[in-house]
């Protein structure tokens, strides 16, 4: 049955050759018997890290939490920018100064969204990565 036969096929993959160096079931080919099973001939790569690794990857982790930080002061520049203009605006004419002070909001909003994005993305690159 197919239970029997799946049995079969894992012992028959599982099971170590029984002969030795010298007992190879080709005569001719002895250099090639394998005292042990051959899966451990397939090299293998044991995840590990160095202490250096772990370094150079907390280092870049600053950086990038650096270079995200950066943003916060485009962030910066652009509230001041649009408040800046709202002075210059309601200087020469104060009779739009509710029209002028609801465009200066609408322009600050996204100017500071984008420093949090940004303060977001620092953070998160820091403690959650």
């Amino acid at each position: 049955s197919e239970s029997t036969r799946r049995r079969l096929l894992l012992t028959m993959l599982t099971r170590s050759p029984t002969w030795g160096v010298d007992e190879a079931p080709y005569k001719g080919l002895s250099i090639l018997a394998a005292p042990r099973p051959l899966t451990s001939l397939i090299p293998s790569r044991s995840f590990q890290t160095s202490a250096i690794s772990r370094n150079a990857h907390t280092a870049a982790k600053f950086i990038e939490a650096g270079t995200a930080t950066t943003g916060v002061a485009g962030s910066g520049a652009g509230t001041g920018a649009v408040f800046g203009t709202l002075i210059i605006g309601y200087a020469r004419n104060p009779s739009l100064k509710q029209q002028l002070f609801s465009y200066t909001i609408l322009g600050f909003a996204p100017s500071e969204a984008m420093g949090l994005f940004c303060l977001l993305v620092a953070f998160l690159t820091l403690f959650a990565i």
